[in-house]
């Protein structure tokens, strides 16, 4: 099968796969939202330099530089619209993890994971809209599925900004309960989130294996694209070296696992535009560890 007939494929993906996905990523949100409290927010209100830096990259630079990559490469249109989204999207469930292990500012990025996924109930749909309306191929796509950008926010709403309400309020009123639960929700929430990519996965690899390949080079640039915008904005901003790991990784890491939820509930499960957010799934996890484990070894001080 060609890469001519990715837009007629529709993967498998039943409903109460879409509520797994659901509950998996509320989980993961949370298992993030219990390492915060209202005073990292407040903080960041205190000094925005960086947070805005990073909301910057993440919701305005990355879709701007994913349109014009998409108007190089003029890839089919549903792989077009895939790659929007994965741009419209928060910063990925890893990220935290990652910059973690690159030496760069933990907290700083945790932060910006609460606060994007909060602003993504707003800017997420709205990206779609605006740049896929602005390419001739995936409005065609958008018009058929005439996608409702209120019931974007509210899913984003109830699948991640619920769990990160709820999380915040656990760690504030009860710290211990919360303390006691940290390692092991992270460690459940990353393996049950790998183990469902795997089961999809397996479940679509006839047609994961006639598309990856036309798509992968894609993805990988993109990818690179990404981590490139997030560096770039952090320099331009003048931010501190720990801030720029941290805002790099936020751009490179989308929330691809939202992505698919997305794609599942409102476009069908439209067969680009999941293979691309499930790529994006497993290479922006292998290039951030290799960048975490290069900057590792280049630590810097804190500002």
């Amino acid at each position: 099968m060609g890469a001519n007939g990715i837009d007629e494929v529709m993967l498998n993906f039943s409903p109460g796969s879409l509520m797994l996905l659901n509950a998996i990523l509320a989980i993961v949100m949370f298992s993030i939202a219990i390492d915060l409290k209202p005073a990292d927010f407040t903080r960041l209100l205190r000094a925005p330099r960086p947070l805005l830096a990073g909301l910057f990259s993440q919701f305005v630079a990355l879709p701007v530089v994913t349109f014009a990559m998409i108007l190089a490469t003029a890839p089919r249109a549903s792989v077009a619209l895939g790659l929007m989204l994965v741009a419209a999207c928060p910063g990925g469930n890893i990220s935290n993890f990652i910059t973690h292990r690159a030496g760069g500012n933990a907290a700083l990025s945790v932060s910006m994971t609460g606060v994007a996924t909060v602003g993504a109930i707003f800017l997420t749909p709205v990206n779609i809209a605006l740049w896929g309306n602005l390419y001739a191929p995936t409005r065609e796509i958008l018009r058929a599925v005439a996608i409702d950008p209120v019931q974007v926010a509210i899913t984003v709403g109830l699948m991640l900004v619920l769990p990160l309400v709820l999380g915040v309020t656990l760690n504030t009123r009860r710290p211990s309960d919360a303390a006691r639960l940290r390692r092991p929700m992270q460690m459940l929430s990353m393996v049950i989130f790998i183990g469902f990519i795997a089961v999809a996965l397996a479940a679509n690899w006839q047609f994961f294996l006639a598309f990856a390949g036309s798509i992968a080079g894609l993805v990988i640039l993109h990818n690179a694209l990404a981590l490139a915008t997030g560096y770039t904005v952090a320099r331009l901003a003048r931010l501190a070296p720990l801030d720029r790991r941290s805002v790099t990784i936020e751009t490179g890491i989308q929330n691809s696992g939202l992505g698919l939820v997305l794609i599942f509930g409102f476009f069908g499960g439209l067969g680009g535009m999941a293979v691309v957010a499930g790529l994006w799934g497993i290479w922006h996890a292998l290039s951030g560890i290799v960048l975490a484990m290069l900057w590792a070894r280049r630590p810097v001080a804190a500002a």
